[in-house]
């Protein structure tokens, strides 16, 4: 055989495996980072600058910075994707809206994310202008926007981008019931996560993309639900619920990834204080031959990128006078967990739920109702500040109160244990009552041995007899599932901020002490 011969086996040979060859990708993503640009306690809420300094807080947006950039340098192939919920949790968002969230969205250098159902707290009109100062897509595939001329053409159902050579397919989800979540308006018309996906899965298969990733603002289960109802997904990377998934952690909900099928399905818990790393190998027909990774907590070891906490702390000094405001001082810490408060009776729920009554009881108020959706934090021991619990409660709701019969109290309280294996945020915290909840039950037959407050002590609730209740304006105005108060009699919906009401509750009769008392019972 010639030279010349030789070396053109040798060449085609070479193309041949490079044809074959493994396809490397490193998926970095978040998830639920609720505007925690600055550093959280390990109670999620804001970390003060002296227990930074001693190395005892987590995440915030300068270790982010760095800890991307380690990532990508250990990586010759990398995409940075986020699971929904950037919006709202602190005085920067109520603040800044979602202009800040774009700044260092685009900093950060994301690819893609999924619309979460927070990103619909202040309607589409809020949503439209962050979609426009991003440098990527923003995706949403399981809803009809195209009566609503503020995003119809701003978002889009999937995409693809090319990384290290290759067309990645992107698909976004938020959950079905986002109406109930959030203000997305009557334009938006969401639908099933599974049909949504398995169309875009065909479109993009159809145009030559083999490599499909999901980013679904649509809790762990319905993950597991929408990679056993569809084919042709690699990849969902998850929001919603806040899971934390691990290979190392007795803590975790379930592995990381957790492969259902031939599904890898990843979530990085919420905040910030994790940056998703799962490290992905393809074959050439498209198929996943290695998922491995783990989480990386960004704790004291990540070092905090000096420009961007000078950035965040210019950003800061309109909220400062607002945020160091000490309101009152708590004996212990405040439970506001929300694997705990949307689950059982916890500290922040029943202070909530008391904060409410004790404002409205002049009025013949006995019953408060607090969705533990809208606790978002907890509160450490010590003096208690303005800014700790704007984070607790971010979302400017009012106190409603209102009428309505004990048999209308019994289906929201069954509404709020509907979803319990979820741990959706309809779960209700209350104040002069007390329930049961059995989760092994049948969904809306799941409580029982409902009682209210009268006189010195309870009695059954009465079907027929009418109550004055409080909540807030989201939950009376059918927010959570909770449509059966959208008619209540006598409704006012334009009492006062619910954490100002909560903050002077707290100031009353000296430091608090946080308490449970078995007003909600679990089987």
């Amino acid at each position: 055989m010639t030279a010349r011969l030789l070396l053109t086996a040798a060449t085609l040979a070479l193309g041949a495996g490079m044809a074959h060859a493994d396809y490397s990708l490193t998926l970095l993503h978040t998830n639920d980072f609720h505007d925690r640009y600055e550093p959280i306690s390990k109670y999620d809420s804001t970390c003060p600058a002296e227990d930074n300094t001693a190395g005892e807080c987590f995440g915030g947006s300068a270790r982010l910075v760095t800890a991307l950039a380690e990532a990508r340098a250990r990586s010759n192939n990398t995409i940075l994707v986020d699971g929904g919920d950037q919006f709202q949790g602190t005085l920067f968002y109520t603040y800044y809206k979602g202009k800040m969230t774009a700044e260092f969205m685009n900093k950060l250098g994301y690819d893609a994310m999924t619309v979460g159902n927070h990103e619909f707290d202040d309607g589409p009109e809020v949503l439209k202008g962050f979609v426009e100062a991003v440098g990527f897509p923003v995706l949403m595939s399981n809803a009809d926007i195209s009566m609503e001329p503020l995003l119809k053409d701003k978002i889009l159902k999937s995409t693809v981008i090319e990384r290290g050579g290759e067309k990645l397919g992107l698909i976004g989800l938020t959950p079905q019931d986002t109406d109930e979540l959030a203000s997305p308006g009557k334009n938006v018309i969401f639908t099933d996560p599974v049909q949504a996906v398995q169309g875009e899965v065909d479109k993009l298969t159809a145009e030559g993309v083999n490599k499909i990733i999901v980013l679904s603002h649509s809790g762990y289960l319905v993950d597991q639900a929408v990679a056993a109802g569809t084919t042709g997904v690699d990849v969902i990377v998850g929001g919603h619920d806040n899971t934390y998934l691990s290979n190392v952690s007795e803590d975790a909900a379930g592995p990381y990834p957790t492969m259902v099928n031939n599904t890898a399905i990843v979530q990085a818990y919420a905040y910030g204080k994790f940056l998703g790393e799962l490290n992905l190998t393809f074959n050439d027909a498209g198929e996943i031959t290695e998922a491995k990774g783990e989480p990386l907590i960004m704790d004291a070891k990540v070092a905090e990128d000096a420009p961007t906490v000078a950035r965040i702390a210019e950003l800061g000094k309109p909220l400062e006078e607002i945020r160091n405001k000490v309101v009152a001082e708590s004996a212990e810490a405040i439970e506001g967990n929300r694997d705990i408060c949307r689950q059982v009776e916890c500290s922040m729920g029943n202070l909530v739920a008391d904060a409410m009554l004790d404002r409205v009881k002049d009025q013949g108020v006995t019953i408060a109702l607090a969705n533990s959706g809208g606790l978002r934090a907890s509160i450490d021991a010590g003096p208690v500040t303005m800014g700790e619990v704007l984070t607790v409660l971010p979302f400017q709701n009012t106190l409603s109160t209102f009428k309505v019969p004990g048999a209308v109290l019994k289906d929201a309280l069954e509404n709020g244990a509907s979803q319990y294996e979820e741990k959706a945020g309809r779960f209700l915290q209350v104040a002069g009552m007390k329930y049961t909840v059995d989760p092994a039950q049948p969904a809306g037959s799941r409580v029982s041995d409902v009682m209210v407050a009268e006189g010195d002590g309870f009695a059954a609730l009465d079907p027929a007899k009418d109550y004055l209740v409080v909540s807030n304006n989201y939950v009376r105005g059918g927010g959570d599932g909770f449509k059966m108060f959208t008619t209540a009699a006598d409704a006012y919906d334009f009492g006062p901020d619910l954490a100002d009401v909560t903050a002077e509750f707290l100031a009353k009769g000296g430091a608090y002490k946080p308490y449970t008392d078995g007003r909600v019972t679990v089987k």
